[in-house]
């Protein structure tokens, strides 16, 4: 299994950034998929995720500003982020639901105030 996360970069506060995951390795349309972050110096943090038939389920600190989706047939999952704030600057993971084992290299997100 394995997962490449990419379409980080900086952004403005308020600004938005679409984050791509590839997963590979495994059935996609099969598993949920996870979106993780950590911020230098914190724990990980669940950024949210969506199910096999795409309900999503969200952080409370992304709620209403992220959206998750995916693309069965380009084995491809999306974070797309709008209203960026500081707090946000972190290192963002995907993953298989429930196997934090999965995660790539990352891409890193930073929101400049």
């Amino acid at each position: 299994v394995q997962f490449v996360e990419s379409g980080g970069g900086m952004a403005q506060v308020g600004g938005s950034l679409n984050l791509s995951c590839a997963g590979s390795g495994f059935i996609f349309s099969d598993r949920g998929i996870t979106w993780t972050r950590q911020a230098p110096g914190k724990d990980n943090e669940w950024v949210g995720g969506i199910d096999v038939i795409g309900r999503t389920y969200y952080g409370d600190s992304v709620e209403g500003r992220f959206t998750i989706s995916r693309d069965n047939s380009k084995n491809l999952a999306y974070l797309q982020m709008t209203s960026l704030k500081p707090e946000d600057t972190a290192l963002y993971y995907c993953q298989r639901t429930g196997f934090p084992e999965d995660r790539g290299q990352g891409t890193q997100v930073t929101v400049a105030s």
